[in-house]
């Protein structure tokens, strides 16, 4: 088989190119980056230590596709993953990537006549719905209740019918217009998809940042011992979030590879559910058991702009199409990723820190 991983120098495509061709050495796997995102560089190293080959371009540009050879699977793994991407003023780069990147990406499978697994995001599901959603506060997060003024949300989490009607972020909207296109390709001209709405995906060789990224940076500035802050709800810490360790995905991505007939033209959700799930209050605890460390935490009660109280992945669809579950909690996560810091730091320090 070969296959084409757009992103493929990023957290996530580098992360699954590398576990592809671990399982499947015979595999010929191209990894395509434009390489804008600091850290991606250290991933050149890995992918060309695992036989996959590196492919430096830039999915905005139809003729940097025109030089590709033809793949069975393409896995778009590519996007400015950044809730607050554009809201200055300036989106030129995150449309041009995440949409009309996509349109580029679906006209190389469509030539090639190749499957198409696209990596979307929760972030579809309009804020404002998020926030008028019924929680209750419990000592240390905000947790979903059962009775919801609208359909698609339970104490289980968030499902794919939840209304998407109102504003979501350019960067929720970008993916929500892709995945549209996506539909259509399906429909009118055959193309074989899948859409996967991640939830918080999280694991070594993640560069995580206070946009993108959060489970790493809080580990990291335990680590380093640098200053945190509770952003946004009271300052207290509360709001919670599902996590997918990427060797999750990985199990997901790996059975729609080779069963995509069994989910073709489907959307479905993948995130770590409420097993996997944690507040800010509640990751600063196993931070500090894991590193040893406590570092002091600053409180801002203002809410930042796009930013949600809560969100949990019902996957309740994918694990009935597919059989797949998430295996890795939080405190699994958080070791794998300390450890990660630990035998890395000195690559890692002048990124993270």
């Amino acid at each position: 088989m070969k296959l084409l991983i757009t992103g493929g120098a990023g957290f996530v495509g580098s992360s699954l190119a590398i576990s592809l061709k671990q399982n499947y050495p015979n595999y010929q796997i191209y990894a395509l980056d434009n390489l804008k995102r600091r850290g991606s560089e250290l991933s050149l190293s890995r992918l060309k230590a695992a036989g996959i080959e590196f492919v430096h371009g830039d999915i905005r540009s139809k003729e940097d596709f025109d030089a590709l050879p033809a793949v069975d699977t393409v896995i778009e793994a590519s996007a400015e993953p950044s809730v607050l991407a554009g809201l200055d003023g300036t989106p030129d780069y995150l449309i041009n990537t995440n949409l009309f990147g996509t349109v580029n990406c679906l006209n190389y499978a469509l030539k090639h006549k190749a499957n198409f697994i696209f990596l979307s995001t929760s972030r579809v599901y309009p804020i404002k719905t998020i926030e008028t959603l019924n929680f209750s506060e419990a000592d240390s997060r905000f947790v979903l209740t059962d009775d919801q003024p609208v359909p698609g949300v339970s104490a289980r989490g968030i499902a794919e019918n939840f209304p998407l009607d109102g504003a979501r972020s350019l960067y929720g909207t970008t993916k929500l217009a892709s995945e549209l296109l996506i539909q259509e390709y399906n429909e009118f001209y055959g193309l074989k998809t899948v859409i996967n709405r991640c939830g918080v995906i999280t694991g070594p060789w993640q560069m995580g940042k206070v946009d993108q990224g959060v489970m790493v940076l809080w580990i990291a500035k335990h680590f380093f011992e640098q200053q945190l802050a509770y952003i946004g709800y009271g300052g207290t810490g509360k709001q919670t979030r599902d996590m997918l360790h990427i060797a999750d995905l990985y199990r997901l991505i790996d059975w729609q590879l080779h069963n995509l007939d069994a989910v073709n033209g489907e959307i479905l959700n993948a995130g770590g559910g409420v097993d996997s799930s944690a507040s800010l209050q509640e990751l600063t605890r196993i931070c500090q058991e894991v590193t040893g460390k406590t570092i002091r935490i600053n409180q801002v009660t203002e809410n930042r702009a796009a930013d949600i109280r809560l969100y949990i992945t019902d996957n309740t669809k994918v694990t009935r199409l597919t059989g797949w579950k998430p295996r890795l909690g939080i405190r699994a996560i958080v070791m794998d990723i300390h450890d990660w810091l630990n035998e890395n730091r000195a690559a890692l320090e002048p990124i993270l820190k």
